[in-house]
């Protein structure tokens, strides 16, 4: 049997954000106040972020409800492409729309971003090393954790796509020694009420999402 501890990682997409992402808006800030409340309590050991300000200020929201749980920037949870599959691969019907999509994005996130995603693997998932239980929070982007959902599931590596995540929402991934992982909670958001649910999503996925109120993607 596998060493080491449980480890419970808690995953949350940024707050919603203003129109040139720096920073979050109004509701941005009271969905991460909401998650913080949220997790009060959770005996997290970590809440760890990415770089881009969104995130940063996300994670500091939140941090300021809990008890001295000491913030850490790490690259591995910024936003980047974390896989640029191959045409092969993809399902037939979607293939040639969901490359020329990827491929609108900068060439630093598609190069780049699959060893950030390897290294985030390395250092958020699987059993923790030691004898005590670990919970953890990482406070990312959309793509990260469809990334890191798709790991736990072990599908296959371009399913990072077609993975949504509300603004604030929450996902926990479970890593017990010797079984496979567990995917907890999906995109929960039961600390939001009713008009902070639903940001971040593209058009059409959701009966509360008009083109007027649609939050940026990432």
């Amino acid at each position: 049997m596998s060493g080491g501890a449980v480890r419970y990682l808690y995953l949350a997409r940024h707050g919603e954000a203003t129109p040139d992402e720096s920073g979050l808006t109004e509701g941005g800030r009271r969905q991460a106040a909401l998650l913080g409340e949220r997790l009060r309590g959770v005996p997290l050991s970590a809440v760890h972020h990415g770089p881009l300000p969104r995130a940063e200020e996300t994670a500091r929201l939140i941090a300021g409800r809990l008890d001295g749980v000491p913030l850490r920037r790490s690259d591995a949870a910024g936003d980047y492409i974390p896989y640029m599959p191959s045409e092969d691969e993809l399902p037939t019907e979607s293939a040639e729309s969901t490359l020329r999509w990827l491929a609108d994005f900068p060439e630093e996130e598609r190069t780049g971003g699959p060893a950030l995603a390897h290294a985030a693997l390395d250092r958020f998932t699987g059993p923790a090393p030691g004898d005590e239980p670990r919970h953890e929070l990482v406070v990312t982007h959309n793509f990260l954790i469809g990334w890191l959902v798709r790991d736990a599931l072990d599908a296959p590596a371009w399913r990072w796509l077609g993975l949504n995540h509300g603004n604030a929402a929450l996902t926990v991934i479970r890593y017990a020694p010797g079984r496979p992982a567990s995917l907890v909670l999906f995109n929960d958001m039961g600390h939001l009420p009713a008009e902070l649910r639903w940001t971040g999503f593209p058009l059409g996925y959701s009966p509360d999402v008009t083109a007027d109120e649609a939050a940026p993607r990432r």
